[in-house]
């Protein structure tokens, strides 16, 4: 499972080797404490270092890598690290849509419909990349939608590793032929429908509940095969 090819577009080569390496990581194909090689890494995608040393930078301002002189240290996501993205995520959001219930929602639930249309459609056919992206847009299109300067900021220094979770989390979901997907498209709806009638205090107990869910949905499919080995509080 690779990276969604529309998330890909206009991409850097070196923007392009971050997200693969990311993807590694946070599947725990690196494991913390491994060294990861430029020369090698420039083999791999048949490239200089140049690239290789943009993608390491990046990665190393998100935290999942530490450059030294011997090479980059992978560091990794621990549970806990996974759980302030998650508890950022919720207050971003929960701003978003208390602020959103003060502007005109329907067309903005109209897009939010689209989009979970598009998830349904990436369900039946089985498409993790395409699920995982139209699943993101959703949330984003909150964000985009409250229109804060600040707030954007802060969540597009995020963007980048919050879809990387949610494709390492939908890919171990539809592995074992799980549920779960058809609850989460449910729950989408159900928040499009709540931004529609413009009624705040079920959009934060649908988002609260929503996140709930997402939270143990990645501990069960992306962390839980790491505790006590590749990913360590």
């Amino acid at each position: 499972m690779d990276y969604p090819a529309a998330w890909l577009q206009g991409a850097s080569l070196g923007e392009k080797i971050a997200c693969d390496l990311r993807l590694q990581i946070i599947r725990g194909h690196y494991a913390p404490g491994t060294v990861l090689s430029e020369n090698q890494i420039a083999a791999d995608f048949g490239t200089s270092r140049s690239p290789v040393r943009e993608a390491m930078k990046v990665l190393s301002g998100e935290g999942l890598i530490r450059l030294e002189r011997m090479g980059a240290i992978v560091i990794g996501m621990s549970p806990a690290d996974m759980e302030e993205l998650f508890d950022v995520r919720l207050l971003i959001e929960h701003f978003a849509v208390k602020r959103l219930v003060r502007k005109d929602t329907a067309p903005i639930a109209a897009v939010l419909e689209r989009l979970t249309d598009k998830m349904e459609v990436a369900f039946k056919h089985w498409d993790v990349a395409e699920f995982s992206l139209q699943d993101f847009l959703f949330h984003e299109t909150l964000v985009l939608e409250a229109g804060h300067t600040r707030i954007l900021h802060t969540w597009n220094g995020m963007r980048q590793l919050i879809l990387t979770v949610m494709l390492a989390a939908t890919e171990q979901r539809f592995s074992m032929k799980s549920t779960e997907s058809v609850v989460t498209i449910a729950k989408h709806r159900t928040i499009a429908t709540a931004l529609m009638d413009r009624d705040e205090e079920r959009l934060v107990s649908l988002v609260d509940d929503h996140y709930k869910d997402t939270r143990n949905a990645v501990n069960d499919s992306v962390l839980s095969p790491f505790r006590g080995s590749v990913l360590q509080d």
